[in-house]
């Protein structure tokens, strides 16, 4: 196999997905580029809306190059890996320059903005995740960002009105061929 990237904004099914997609691999990981800034324990500064600072860009770098670099040394264990983040615009390219380990596919989780509400709406109800708050990037404004300034490369799939084990089963399918960078 290789490693996997999946990304997409909040609330698409990254998570999930990876997860899932990871459980069906013989010997995989899966790595959430999250859990790098949630390490930083003092002195986080979060990508905001609009214009972030310096500082939280910074952050945001450093934490795709740990992921990178952690990844690709699971990768050099013999493992599969899934590297799941939000990795739009720009930095997409970037982290997949980043990554060593080939054969390197990626998958963009890309279903509609009202999909994304309602998965929202679910996961608040049942785990009070709250991923947008008022005054950030609304779904609507990361949905344009993700489909006008993210590089087409890699695998996008709408998976708007489909299953979590759907998704996966489209992914296996279709990853290694038309999803390849």
């Amino acid at each position: 196999m290789g490693m996997i990237v999946v990304t997409g904004i909040q609330a698409a099914g990254k998570s999930t997905i990876a997860q899932a997609l990871a459980e069906r691999l013989e010997r995989s990981v899966h790595v959430r580029g999250d859990a790098f800034r949630r390490m930083i324990v003092s002195g986080r500064e979060e990508m905001g809306p609009a214009e972030p600072s310096a500082e939280a860009v910074r952050q945001l770098e450093l934490r795709y190059r740990l992921a990178a670099g952690v990844a690709d040394g699971y990768a050099d264990a013999g493992f599969d890996v899934v590297l799941q983040d939000i990795i739009l615009g720009p930095y997409l390219r970037q982290l997949v320059a980043t990554i060593r380990t080939r054969p390197l596919a990626v998958v963009v989780l890309a279903p509609d903005p009202e999909a994304v509400r309602r998965r929202d709406a679910d996961r608040q109800a049942a785990r009070g995740k709250v991923a947008y708050r008022p005054g950030e990037d609304s779904i609507d404004d990361l949905d344009r960002y993700l489909r006008e300034q993210t590089p087409r490369i890699g695998l996008w799939l709408d998976t708007s009105g489909q299953t979590v084990e759907q998704a996966v089963t489209e992914i296996l399918d279709r990853v290694w061929d038309e999803g390849l960078v």
